[in-house]
């Protein structure tokens, strides 16, 4: 039995080896990019030796046991917590918004029950059952805090008026009320010491598997030896954007080399306010504290549209985005030979844990019904076609 995997990032790494160590097969995994590992790519920096998140930074944060037992076994992880900063012009703060936050914001020296007591009392009482974005921060933390960090930052970040965003994108965002700035709250965190794309070299290392890269798949044109292709693309792309394209948003980077071994004394510091374009300054040096580097290097972040020659980042989920990408999973699910995992072909924004969570139940799905003799799973295990 032979099987096609489109996309080398860990979508397509880890289902290629879970089946190769699982069953009799043989497996192709084609990719258009140089290079393995998706947007975790990772490569040493010819000028410092600093190891590059060349798409933007990627922490590896998970409290899936299975997840965190897989990445184990292929890479040693370097103790890593971020700490990120917001630069504004009324001075560097803590993120996520903390008791220093706030304490330092409003002049201070609330306990965490004085300061709960406190925000609350800065929310928007008028708002009863917020329905977007902006009224959800009203509601929540008042116009100060609101307007100093979230609202030009999702606008540059996203390209439109937070009102136009649903609630839930900030409630997924925590607000603490002590001195914990660890941006995230996971039993694991970490980042491989060397590199995600070492990383997934080694998952891909197996006899089964062959690696082809700068292979460009055209849909659905897949060749007739293989008996079943995963696809990782992008969905509206696989059925040749019959829908209309779906929604993203994409980064730029502007590197900045200095002759300083420290540029900002941070990994991500984030930039707020309107007047500056970039989103955020990320200084790689900083995701390897267990390096060191004589130089360093630092890149500013751009958000912009995503054009027909961009990488697609971040899915803008908008009204209009999912109900096409309702009809494209309606689709999707309907195919013969062919099945859709990964952050692109579901349309969804996913963590790295998430990712290799869903490759790992395909795996299983799919082993599953190769033994009973049933169909394979078009699409990962409780995602509906209305998602």
């Amino acid at each position: 039995m032979k099987f096609l995997v489109i996309g080398a990032g860990f979508s397509g790494a880890v289902l290629a080896r879970e089946l190769a160590e699982r069953l009799d097969c043989t497996i192709e995994v084609w990719d258009e990019r140089p290079h393995i590992a998706g947007n975790c790519h990772t490569a040493r920096d010819p000028l410092t030796g600093v190891m590059l998140h060349c798409y933007g930074p990627h922490i590896f944060n998970t409290d899936n046991e299975r997840v965190w037992r897989y990445v184990q076994q292929f890479s040693e992880f370097g103790a890593f917590v971020n700490r990120v900063k917001a630069h504004t012009r009324r001075g560097v703060f803590s993120l996520p918004i903390n008791l220093l936050t706030i304490n330092q914001f409003f002049g201070k020296a609330l306990s965490p029950s004085e300061a709960q007591e406190f925000v609350a009392g800065l929310g928007d009482k008028t708002i009863i059952e917020p329905c977007n974005f902006e009224e959800q921060a009203l509601k929540m933390l008042g116009r100060d805090l609101y307007e100093t960090f979230f609202r030009s930052y999702t606008v540059k970040q996203w390209g439109t008026d937070p009102r136009n965003l649903p609630a839930a994108i900030l409630k997924r965002l925590p607000i603490r009320f002590n001195y914990d700035d660890n941006y995230y709250n996971k039993k694991y965190q970490g980042i491989p010491t060397e590199g995600y794309t070492a990383l997934v070299a080694d998952i891909l290392e197996h006899p089964r598997i062959t690696v082809h890269l700068e292979k460009k798949y055209t849909p659905p044109d897949t060749p007739k030896n293989f008996a079943h292709t995963f696809y990782t693309g992008p969905l509206d792309a696989y059925f040749a954007h019959q829908f209309g394209r779906l929604g993203y948003r994409t980064v730029t980077f502007e590197r900045i080399d200095t002759e300083a071994s420290d540029y900002q004394g941070a990994a991500v510091i984030n930039y707020p306010d309107s007047d500056v374009p970039w989103t955020r300054i990320r200084e790689d040096k900083h995701f390897a504290p267990w390096e060191h580097h004589e130089r360093t290097v630092a890149f500013r972040e751009y958000s912009s549209e995503t054009s027909e020659t961009d990488a697609p980042y971040y899915p803008k989920r908008t009204t209009r985005d999912m109900e096409m990408c309702t009809r494209y999973l309606a689709l999707a699910a309907s195919q013969h030979q062919v099945s859709f995992l990964g952050r692109l072909a579901t349309y969804r924004y996913m963590d790295m844990e998430t990712v290799i969570a869903d490759a790992l139940v395909m795996a299983d799905d799919v082993i599953t019904a190769l033994r009973a003799a049933t169909p394979l799973p078009r699409l990962p295990q409780g995602l509906s076609t209305s998602s």
